[in-house]
């Protein structure tokens, strides 16, 4: 088997006080091209129990405690980039959640763990600070980005090539890739050399589960191509639109040939192609079949923003980040594109959903293939080594070497 398809799945949940945030479960994918030291990527499975209600304030303020310590040491021993590469690593993020007292099987491991590294890198000058956060924290992402220019004397270009990368990256997650996840949650850790790192996650309301994104800058060529460090998700959908796909290399192309052509010829193409469940000749010929229509192509016209259209025609974009990246290029504006693009053209994206296994189909009992240890090894003894270094009592080391060892034993590996 190629090593793009060996991946890495552990499940979690959160239950948040919004209605929004209800009951959800994830679980992990890390491409191969996530660690340098890593040979192979693992497969493993975990069954993650829901909690309700949110982190009390005794724990969080032990979380705080705890976990300066620990990312204290990371950052002055292993440096800003390394802390930046375990985040990225969805493995890693998990397990240090659970050892600063978010146990394996709990609840609230995004963002709550967001928030508690957010208060211990803004409290101290470690070389790394963190933006954004759930909700409407998440929308004062730019403005954070502001106050961090004159923190590390950013120039006004390195701010808005941060702030171009928040917006890409929300824009990746929520337009680019289509399985219904809408962006809640949205922190992006930015270091003193210009480094970056992303955590962000949304929630498909009809299923009631959640996905969790990891990005990492200078891990990828194009935010359009491949992208992500690593995907979490507890279900692995049919049909996912998927335009950043290596495979949709075409459509990508042949999208910005299509805006191009102008938004009156658009229109008229989108109208002309029949809907769902209308009848053609194929019917009425023997030996032919209906050609069918693609539910997630259910477009309708006055859901796309039409001005954005004739926007991204009079700017010409050169490529489809382009066409991405102008405000009012939203899902039902892809899907229309898509649509047009496979019935009129037949350049058809990808509909693979970038979830490779789930935790109904991954790894457990060799399944796609037996599992590969050494990244989980790996991941657990860097944070063991760095527990035993870290200032805090024994009792703190002890309880916490308990829970990482806790969350390594309860993962279902073969």
């Amino acid at each position: 088997m190629d090593l793009s398809e060996r991946c890495v799945y552990v499940s979690d949940s959160e239950t948040s006080e919004e209605s929004l945030l209800k009951i959800f479960q994830e679980t992990i994918y890390l491409p191969p091209a996530l660690f340098k030291f890593v040979d192979f990527q693992r497969v493993g499975v975990a069954d993650l129990t829901l909690h309700d209600g949110k982190a009390p304030s005794w724990l969080t303020r032990r979380m705080i405690r705890l976990g300066s310590s620990i990312v204290k040491l990371i950052v002055d021993n292993y440096g800003c980039q390394e802390f930046l590469r375990r985040l990225s690593n969805p493995i890693w993020f998990q397990a240090l959640s659970c050892v600063l007292a978010y146990d394996w099987d709990s609840s609230g491991t995004t963002t709550v763990l967001c928030g508690v590294l957010k208060t211990i890198l803004n409290r101290q000058d470690l070389g790394v600070k963190a933006v954004g956060g759930k909700g409407r924290l998440s929308k004062l992402s730019l403005n954070e980005i502001d106050e961090l220019r004159r923190v590390y004397d950013f120039s006004e270009e390195e701010s808005e090539r941060f702030k171009y990368a928040s917006r890409m990256t929300a824009k990746i997650d929520n337009v680019a890739v289509q399985a219904g996840y809408r962006l809640y949650h949205h922190m992006m850790f930015i270091t003193e050399d210009g480094s970056w790192a992303v955590v962000q996650q949304g929630m498909n309301p009809n299923f009631k589960t959640a996905r969790r994104f990891h990005w990492l800058s200078g891990s990828f060529k194009s935010f359009v191509v491949e992208p992500h460090s690593g995907i979490m998700g507890s279900m692995k959908h049919d049909s996912v639109l998927n335009t950043v796909a290596r495979d949709s290399e075409d459509f990508r192309k042949l999208a910005v040939d299509l805006v191009k052509d102008g938004t009156e010829k658009l229109r008229r193409t989108l109208l002309s192609l029949r809907v769902e469940g209308q009848e053609t000749l194929s019917k009425w010929i023997s030996g032919t079949s209906e050609t069918p229509i693609i539910k997630s192509y259910k477009v309708d016209p006055r859901a796309i923003d039409w001005n954005s259209l004739k926007k991204a025609y009079e700017n010409a974009p050169n490529n489809y980040e382009e066409l991405l990246a102008i405000r009012g290029v939203g899902p039902s504006t892809v899907r229309a594109l898509a649509l047009i693009s496979e019935l009129v053209y037949g350049v058809e994206p990808s509909w693979k959903d970038p979830i490779k296994y789930t935790f109904a189909f991954g790894g457990k009992d060799g399944i796609p293939f037996p599992v590969k240890r050494r990244e989980y090894d790996e991941a657990i003894g860097f944070l063991e080594d760095a527990i035993s270094k870290a200032n805090i009592g024994d009792k703190d080391k002890i309880e916490a070497l308990k829970r990482l060892k806790n969350y390594a034993s309860k993962i279902q590996l073969v």
